[in-house]
């Protein structure tokens, strides 16, 4: 039996036989979470330093804005934000929408460095 493996920044992905699984962790610090972003809304231009975060679009899409490139991501998309990146993500469509969110690293909501913020915090 042959088995391909492949690697990506935050992911491990094995072809089997029966088809194939993607492992995002092992015996890691991760915190993980699904964040929904409501019409119209945007989350605040960020910055972490001490975690980077790994995003698969659950549903959408959603626009997504990573250091200098921006884009439209739609659903089943991974993204990989590197730690210390500038980041966002937003939601323009009619539809709240989901993304699954892995952050890889010492997680603390005071690690959120805000560079712009639409709600003022």
């Amino acid at each position: 039996m042959t088995e391909a493996i492949s690697r990506q920044e935050g992911t491990f992905r094995s072809d089997r036989p029966w088809g194939q699984f993607e492992q995002f962790t092992l015996n890691e610090q991760t915190t993980v979470k699904i964040i929904t972003v409501q019409p119209g809304a945007r989350l605040s231009l960020q910055r972490h330093e001490h975690r980077g975060e790994f995003w698969q679009v659950l549903d959408g899409p959603m626009d997504i804005q990573v250091d200098d490139r921006s884009w439209t991501a739609q659903c089943g998309e991974q993204i990989w934000v590197p730690q210390g990146s500038t980041h966002r993500m937003g939601n323009s469509t009619d539809q709240p929408a989901r993304i699954l969110e892995i952050a890889y690293g010492t997680f603390d909501e005071q690690d959120i460095e805000r560079l712009e913020d639409d709600y003022a915090r």
